[in-house]
């Protein structure tokens, strides 16, 4: 007889780190490679590393199992030059229990703020606990046109990605301080 399986959250619990990303779309997997160059390290026994890819209303659910920790790796313009790190720290206030204006519920193009109102909602309806932290790791893509395969600085921008995933589940609280890098500053 086995014994069930402890749901509660401890600070330092369970981490999902969830690659997001569309392999027909350029850059749009940055989040797709990185996880698939970090399931080929060593991870701790409480951090799992899953490619979501589009399937948002997948990881929603798969959330719902009891993290304490969410990483979302994927594509995230923000103005700077492609190949660009960003660790962003989600406010779960920002969209707890509702969509995104406007926001259509496609399961697959999901964007991690559609994920996180859904997993909101979710919450709600069966009394579930969201993750306490929710970490974006983006990175600025140079192109998110049909094709396969990553721009050459998004390409390159995936070994430091990797490098700052594995960093931030060292760190018992990244804050603001949380790594910020573009390859070329990674390289000097």
């Amino acid at each position: 007889m086995s014994a069930a399986p402890d749901r509660s959250r401890p600070p330092g619990g369970r981490v999902l780190v969830a690659g997001i990303g569309n392999i027909f779309l350029g850059d749009d997997a940055f989040g797709v490679e990185t996880v698939r160059a970090l399931t080929g390290r060593p991870l701790p026994a409480h951090v799992e590393a899953v490619d979501i890819g589009v399937r948002g209303v997948h990881l929603a659910y798969q959330v719902l199992d009891g993290y304490d920790t969410l990483i979302l790796v994927d594509a995230t313009a923000r103005g700077e030059a492609p190949g660009t790190l960003y660790v962003i720290e989600h406010d779960g206030a920002e969209t707890e229990g509702e969509a995104p204006p406007g926001a259509v519920l496609d399961g697959h193009r999901m964007t991690p703020d559609t994920v996180l109102a859904l997993l909101g909602t979710l919450c709600a309806g069966t009394g579930g606990q969201p993750p306490r932290r929710t970490l974006v790791l983006g990175c600025e893509p140079a192109a998110v046109e049909e094709g396969i395969g990553l721009s050459p600085p998004v390409a390159a921008a995936v070994p430091e990605a990797v490098r700052m995933i594995e960093e931030l589940l060292r760190a018992d609280e990244p804050g603001e301080s949380a790594p910020r890098a573009t390859v070329g500053e990674a390289a000097k």
